[in-house]
């Protein structure tokens, strides 16, 4: 880092997110925004050309299964056991409002 990050810094940006800070919670965001930096700098001062991009770093392909038509509940059955149920699908309450 050219600069480190001074108090002035964390009210600054404190203040854009519209957040109160303390005296001690500034002296606390200060040392740790600046370890971040810090840790920021040394991951962009690392020497990655040779690196090939890569999306994972084990060599995975599908490892998903394959879709399987298997056995399934009957429709009736299962409704039949609900505690509410109308025309073919379970009846739950409402819960963003007034019912329509």
């Amino acid at each position: 880092m050219t600069a480190r990050i001074t108090p002035d810094d964390v009210v600054h940006v404190a203040r854009l997110a519209r957040l109160a800070l303390t005296d001690d919670e500034v002296a606390t965001f200060t040392s740790q925004l600046a370890a971040v930096l810090d840790h920021a700098a040394d991951v962009e001062a690392l020497q990655i050309d040779d690196v090939s991009p890569m999306i994972h770093p084990w060599p995975l392909r599908n490892v998903l299964r394959p879709d399987e038509v298997g056995a399934t509940l009957d429709r009736d059955e299962v409704l039949a056991q609900a505690p509410a149920a109308d025309e073919g699908q379970f009846r739950v309450p409402a819960i963003l409002g007034d019912e329509p």
